[in-house]
């Protein structure tokens, strides 16, 4: 897909996420600005770039210094934060955004940042505002932070993908611009065209050993060589995120198995690294060979260099030696295959290098949803999803069971304009795709475990498969048939229907609402849930949709009151949560909701 064409998608996307607001009755009116930054934010977090991520907006003038937020993630061992910033125009074509403006959005978040590392932001706020607990939060971890970025997410063309890195109080902030350009290459998996020129000649170590095989009979050239950990380290300090472009997952946490054990090697074995470790790969534009102190071959400069696999690597390696400066690195080799690419044209080269990236695994690369996409209770919910059509007899949901099959069941069946606009308008819209880890959340939140699904949604899917393996272990299971189809599907338009009426009801934390009514809800009305309504439907009543947001709001207050100054997001993952949530009173359920049977 173009860069064009995907703009216009992306801008169909957010109209059409905001029409389906719009028809849902008492929602405050959905900020096209707001609505942008939850898509991509939600984007980078399924492909790997961040963590789970949280709406949050608040703009304000403190101090003399404007203040804006769009929304943030923070991982679970609370030690890398990522903040966002929304710079929406809804331009029609590709429109540039000018350096001075995106640098402005960064400042204004910078100056948010700030003002929670002192502790005086939260001293100005409504401890009832959501951003309020993120600003408690942040100052009370900011000691312990080891990456912290700020994303400025626009739907233009920047020129500067990133900017200088500041320091705040003590801490080194990365700045950077998500802009159409660089979604659209992540969104494609293709290959960054930021040119990044490492040149290891100038470095202590001189030019890198290696084996050189010209590719004779391919459109790419061939390195083998071992680079020094401490080379690679500069060379992640220097570029940062950058050298990882192509690899679309950035470096996450050092709290994983694979990353820590990387850690303990470097510390307790270092001699045994390149032993242990499988390596990287990297792509460039351009190699340039020289002389090694003994005549061999080596590696004097390469430009265009990218970490397509083993970013987890290099981070980990930069990550141990900041945290713990007494490992050495001095004897760490790290084994890079290293392609060079000579396709004759962009088209083919980008297609290279996506296939480099998705066939190259390293031990991070793959999630426990996609090793499971072949289960038969996947692929029988799969071929359920492509033969079981709505009432209406000729849309049908989408179940994406593997990564990025919509995308690519639309290429292959939408050969015309015509045709594609009816499958996304009418056969089998956005809004009616479900991936395995939401049709997970919408399982697990209907059988009460709240504080599970708030995990996350690897984690959350991770325990759901554990479930469906214990229950191989002890019998066949029953796939799914149209009923049990027909059910899911349901409950998943109830999920996705209470999702956006409490959207607009709370500045933050809707999810951690929508997670533990959901959950309510099934505790005290399951057993009178009438799921082919829903079904027959595909929508839920005025009556429902009246009582869920009476239970939202009473939600939401027992959620903030039992969290007791913690952010709602964290203590939504104890199970001492739930039993608040569950324990506390609520307003009793009218009568006239026909989705409830009424008791005879």
């Amino acid at each position: 897909m173009e860069l064009e064409e995907f703009l216009r998608q992306t801008q169909a996307e957010v109209l059409a996420e905001i029409g389906e607001r719009l028809g849902a009755a008492g929602e405050a009116y959905p900020y096209p600005e707001s609505v942008f930054a939850e898509i991509v934010m939600q984007h980078m977090f399924e492909i790997g770039m961040t963590f789970e991520p949280v709406v949050c907006h608040y703009a304000a003038r403190v101090d003399n210094a404007n203040l804006r937020l769009s929304g943030f993630a923070i991982s679970d061992d609370a030690e890398q934060l990522d903040l966002f910033v929304s710079l929406y125009d809804q331009v029609g074509s590709l429109t540039p955004v000018a350096d001075t403006d995106t640098k402005r959005a960064a400042q204004q978040c910078l100056h948010f940042l700030a003002k929670c590392a002192d502790g005086r932001l939260a001293n100005t706020m409504d401890e009832s505002n959501d951003a309020y607990l993120l600003a408690v939060t942040v100052h009370g971890c900011y000691a312990k932070l080891d990456q912290i970025r700020i994303y400025v997410l626009t739907d233009r063309q920047a020129r500067a993908k990133n900017f200088k890195a500041r320091e705040i109080a003590g801490k080194t902030v990365k700045l950077e611009v998500m802009d159409i350009e660089r979604l659209h290459r992540h969104w494609s998996a293709g290959k960054p065209r930021d040119e990044l020129v490492v040149n290891f000649e100038e470095m202590e170590y001189g030019p890198l050993p290696c084996v050189y095989v010209p590719g004779e009979m391919a459109d790419y050239d061939y390195a083998l060589t071992a680079i020094p950990a401490e080379a690679l380290r500069l060379v992640y300090e220097k570029y940062g995120a950058r050298l990882l472009e192509a690899n679309v997952r950035s470096f996450l946490s050092a709290a994983g198995k694979v990353n820590r054990g990387i850690r303990d090697t470097l510390r307790d074995n270092p001699e045994r690294f390149m032993a242990y470790n499988n390596g990287i790969v990297v792509v460039a534009d351009e190699i340039v060979l020289g002389k090694t102190a003994d005549g061999g071959p080596g590696i004097l400069w390469l430009k265009g260099m990218q970490i397509v696999n083993g970013g987890q690597t290099t981070a980990s390696i930069y990550f141990s030696k900041k945290r713990t400066p007494e490992i050495d690195l001095r004897y760490v080799r790290v084994p890079a295959k290293i392609i060079v690419l000579r396709a004759c044209n962009t088209e083919s080269e980008e297609t290279l290098v996506c296939d480099i990236s998705r066939y190259a695994n390293t031990q991070n690369s793959v999630r426990q949803s996609d090793l499971s996409a072949n289960k038969p209770f996947h692929v029988e919910v799969d071929k359920l999803a492509s033969t079981t059509y709505c009432p209406d007899g000729v849309g049908r949901w989408f179940y994406e069971r593997a990564t990025g099959s919509y995308n690519t069941m639309l290429a292959r069946e939408g050969t015309t304009p015509a045709r594609l606009r009816r499958l996304k308008e009418v056969v089998i819209p956005p809004s009616r795709k479900i991936i395995k880890t939401d049709l997970a959340k919408y399982i697990s939140a209907w059988d009460q475990k709240p504080d599970r699904v708030s995990l996350g949604a690897q984690k959350n899917f991770e325990r759901f498969m554990e479930e469906y393996r214990e229950q191989e272990g002890q019998a066949p299971a029953p796939l799914p048939d149209v009923a049990a189809y027909k059910t899911m599907i349901a409950k998943a338009i109830l999920f996705k229907k209470t999702h956006a009426l409490v959207r607009p009801m709370f500045p933050a934390f809707q999810g951690n609402v929508v997670v533990y009514l959901i959950s309510l809800f099934a505790e005290r009305l399951g057993n009178r849930m009438d799921f082919d309504k829903i079904w027959i439907l595909q929508d839920i009543s005025p009556s429902l949709r009246r009582h869920l947001r009476t239970w939202a709001t009473e939600v939401h207050s027992v959620l903030q009151n039992s969290a007791d100054g913690r952010m709602i997001s964290e203590w939504a993952k104890k199970p001492e949560c739930w039993v608040a949530v569950r324990s506390a009173l609520y307003s009793g359920v009218p009568d006239d909701i026909p989705e409830l049977v009424r008791y005879r």
